[in-house]
């Protein structure tokens, strides 16, 4: 979409989100949202559903879920899916699952992939996507129990978060590291730019 769109003006934008490093990345990229609404639905992958179409499916129902409680906004929603060959990950439920999910990644390649979806006051909808390649280490059981005590796995893709104690064990990234994080800053703001939402 082109950065030249027509801006509308007086409209409100609205993170369906409870994410607090999905709104720093916002900031980051000069947006500020008037209201955060997360959208409560059902996250788990269907089944033979790919990590990709995953995170997308689930962002465009976020958004259209706030979309319905705010009308004349722009409604940005998001989800993060982690990946090893074709299995999907989501957030682990538990710390059982969250051990389960950090032993799968220890020493292997796996994939992030983030969702974006952006709904117009007019109810234009568009969707994006970001995605890294991630290395991590072969990790210790010591490594894995001091991750699980951190309690950084709640409500993180995969069980772990990279900006988190985590990082220090991931050897490689190759692509958008803001995906991982939880929110594509170049894709995101294409969306919001080419729907007419800037930066105010």
């Amino acid at each position: 979409m082109s950065s030249s769109a027509t801006p509308i003006s007086g409209s409100r934008l609205v993170l369906a989100s409870a994410s607090p490093r999905r709104l720093e990345l916002l900031a980051q990229a000069g947006f500020a949202p008037d209201a955060i609404d997360p959208a409560d639905i059902d996250e788990r992958p269907l089944r033979g559903e790919t990590a990709l179409r995953t995170c997308l499916r689930l962002a465009s129902e976020k958004a259209s879920v706030a979309a319905a409680r705010h009308v004349n906004a722009f409604v940005l929603a998001a989800d993060t899916v982690v990946s090893v060959g074709s299995r999907a990950m989501g957030k682990p439920a538990s710390p059982a699952e969250a051990e389960s999910m950090l032993r799968r990644l220890s020493g292997r390649n796996h994939r992030v992939v983030t969702g974006v979806a952006v709904i117009a006051p007019d109810g234009r909808k568009a969707i994006r996507h970001g995605q890294a390649r991630i290395r991590m280490k072969r990790l210790s059981h010591t490594e894995i129990k001091a991750l699980l005590e951190s309690e950084e796995w709640r409500d993180a893709a995969g069980g772990y978060r990279i900006q988190g104690r985590a990082g220090a064990f991931v050897t490689n990234v190759v692509g958008s590291y803001s995906a991982v994080v939880g929110l594509p800053l170049h894709e995101t703001t294409s969306l919001l730019q080419g729907l007419g939402y800037f930066p105010k």
